[in-house]
């Protein structure tokens, strides 16, 4: 098993059948582009790769905040379903808190969906707690910065 960081148009590329089983809505197409430009505010692509190919995916960053102080904090995080349950997702999981620690982080953080019953139950197991609840609301950007919103033709 080989654990590395997607640096090439085509490693991040080759991440996306796996990320598609987390991220449905992002269209492969929109992949890259939408990686390239999150990858300006620390985001980064970390991957499993077996002989048969990738097999887990997490996204990632590293930041500091008043809260947490120097924190990794994992955005995706997902092993091809016929790969599940072989360990995968735990060197993956164990890879990202080492790299946080080599990085100087004081937190390793991430967020899971409530339905994500199995996930949570695995995250458990690794050691992690919950300990919080995070609330959202969608809004409607008025701004060019949103990636998924119809680009205007210049007239």
């Amino acid at each position: 098993m080989n654990i590395c960081i997607a640096t090439t148009d085509s490693e991040i590329a080759a991440c996306y059948p796996v990320m598609r089983e987390l991220r449905p809505h992002i269209a492969e197409d929109q992949f890259l582009s939408r990686v390239r430009n999150q990858e300006t505010a620390g985001y980064r692509l970390a991957f499993v790769q077996e002989s048969d190919g990738l097999v887990a995916v997490a996204g990632f960053r590293v930041g500091e905040n008043l809260a947490w102080g120097r924190f990794l904090y994992v955005d995706d995080l997902v092993t091809l379903p016929a790969h599940r349950s072989k360990g995968y997702g735990a060197k993956l999981l164990a890879w990202l808190k080492e790299h946080a620690k080599k990085e100087g982080c004081v937190q390793f953080h991430l967020d899971s969906g409530t339905q994500r019953k199995d996930a949570h139950r695995f995250y458990e197991r690794e050691g992690m707690t919950m300990n919080s609840l995070h609330f959202a609301e969608n809004i409607t950007p008025n701004n060019a910065f949103n990636p998924d919103a119809p680009k205007r033709r210049a007239g």
